[in-house]
């Protein structure tokens, strides 16, 4: 591994990394990482912000410590052996939605950060990185987790709730389990509850910068969440966007 593909630069804000709350509250995350080297100078890394951290060498190994622990967030490489990353991210995204996943991984390439994103990865990290770049993406990552409408479990949108804590809707006798994008996208349009949300704020709340504006994915999403919910869950705005009923 090439010395290059771990950095520790000065951060660009001339911040001084400080632990701040995340320190006190010991929040658990897995490294699944199968270089040595880097495993470990991620590991220190965050160690040394005071987060408790647990790590996998392998996809297998990985998987079954992401099913069997009670993780705040998983840091994935996706060239591992065994089961690769991206095998792994799709089961994660079956068992546990709601893990957040920051993909660490040295393909760089569109098509497979695409990939990567769709099956619900959170985050995507090309090597070689920033130590300090990683850590301000780990605590974005918690700050998102651990704030905003959690402590009310459940949001209301007309005839529509969504239970944030089992991300699981409900309008009228229809009721499903959502996938992450799904709940993502749902979760914007109930805050923004009786406003026109366009497909550009969702691409960008949902999908991150990381999407072509001109892409289709946001209808597509939508069409998912009317098969599971019924035809008039989502109001379509013509040429406009999306809204929910107040």
């Amino acid at each position: 591994m090439r010395a290059a593909e771990m950095t520790d630069v000065s951060s660009p804000c001339h911040l001084r990394v400080t632990r701040g709350r995340f320190a006190a509250l010991k929040m658990p995350i897995l490294v699944i990482e199968d270089e040595p080297r880097i495993l470990a100078f991620v590991r220190r890394g965050l160690e040394a912000q005071g987060f408790a951290v647990d790590a996998a060498a392998d996809g297998a190994s990985g998987l079954r410590r992401a099913r069997g622990g009670r993780y705040d967030l998983v840091v994935l490489d996706l060239l591992l052996p065994g089961l690769d990353g991206l095998t792994v991210l799709r089961e994660l995204a079956r068992s546990d939605p709601a893990l957040p996943v920051l993909i660490l991984s040295a393909r760089s390439d569109l098509r497979t950060k695409l990939c990567g994103f769709e099956l619900g990865a959170r985050d995507y990290l090309s090597k070689p990185f920033s130590l300090h770049e990683l850590l301000a993406r780990v605590r974005v990552h918690l700050r998102a987790a651990g704030t905003g409408e959690q402590e009310e479990r459940v949001l209301r949108a007309g005839p529509l709730e969504l239970d944030l804590a089992r991300r699981r809707a409900r309008t009228g006798d229809a009721a499903a389990d959502l996938t992450d994008r799904e709940f993502r996208l749902l979760h914007h349009l109930v805050r923004h509850r009786g406003e026109i949300v366009s497909r550009e704020q969702l691409l960008a709340d949902v999908w991150g910068y990381h999407f072509d504006p001109g892409s289709n994915v946001v209808d597509v999403c939508v069409r998912r969440l009317r098969k599971k919910l019924g035809p008039t869950a989502i109001e379509t705005i013509r040429h406009v966007g999306y809204r929910l009923a107040a």
